[in-house]
């Protein structure tokens, strides 16, 4: 990546709280799910799929990924920052749902943050108890919405590049969650000067998607990767996305 000046104190706090919470090497003493459903705590992620002209999947994914990490890195996530530590210290979990027209609007107004590529945006809100959701939020789909894996967009040098397990078969919005997990873990295991750099670039990444030969090449390399906790969709520990700088 580009050289830029140094990172802000503000930064340098908010990634240390990142890394101590969501680093790779320390997830796997995360605690439990309390006991009562409505005590989850969850981050909302919101995509706007509009029904004529729904945007390219891999835009989709990205814009989630950065979304994700925004609402934890971002300047503005100062306000937030007591519900993020608690969320970020149990079992990151996020719910993906599906907004259009006007749903999309008011959802997009709830506290969080909005990111956008290739003309895809996701609003990722700040996490909270699921018993707690905001009832624009709640009113949503969130089983149901998939678009078909596109052509593979050419790959950024300066980017991280987030590849999707394909033999897996996710939808949308599994995967949106999955690469919003990816993108937190490798944010984590970047050092301060290294999460900056990413951060001067918006947090923008690639979404690709792996093949059978693709995935086991990665997996050689030891990378960021995401394991699934099983509640939706595949099984507990499948191996979800990788997350590397090419």
């Amino acid at each position: 990546m580009t050289d830029v000046s140094a990172p802000p104190e503000g930064f340098v706090r908010r990634h240390a709280d990142l890394r101590k919470y969501c680093h790779p090497a320390v997830r796997i003493g995360a605690r439990q799910d309390p006991t009562d459903p409505a005590d989850v705590l969850a981050m909302q992620m919101v995509l706007h799929i509009p029904k004529a002209d729904p945007p390219q999947r891999a835009s989709v994914l990205s814009a989630a990924a950065t979304a994700a990490l925004l609402v934890c890195l971002d300047e503005s996530s100062e306000q937030w920052r007591g519900p993020l530590l608690d969320w970020m210290g149990s079992r990151i979990r996020k719910v993906s749902r599906r907004a259009r027209g006007a749903q999309w609007s008011a959802a997009a107004a709830v506290e969080g943050l909005t990111a956008s590529h290739g003309g895809a945006e996701v609003h990722a809100c700040v996490p909270c108890r699921v018993g707690d959701v905001d009832t624009r939020i709640k009113k949503l789909q969130i089983s149901g919405t998939d678009i078909p894996a596109d052509v593979n967009e050419d790959v950024d040098a300066q980017l991280p590049v987030l590849w999707v397990n394909s033999s897996l078969g996710m939808t949308v919005g599994k995967a949106a969650a999955q690469v919003g997990h990816a993108s937190m873990l490798f944010g984590a295991a970047l050092n301060t000067e290294q999460a900056w750099l990413w951060a001067c670039h918006g947090f923008a990444c690639t979404v690709r998607e792996a093949d059978k030969a693709t995935w086991a090449e990665l997996m050689a390399e030891k990378p960021v990767v995401v394991r699934d906790a099983g509640f939706t969709e595949i099984a507990p520990g499948s191996a979800t996305v990788i997350a590397t700088w090419h």
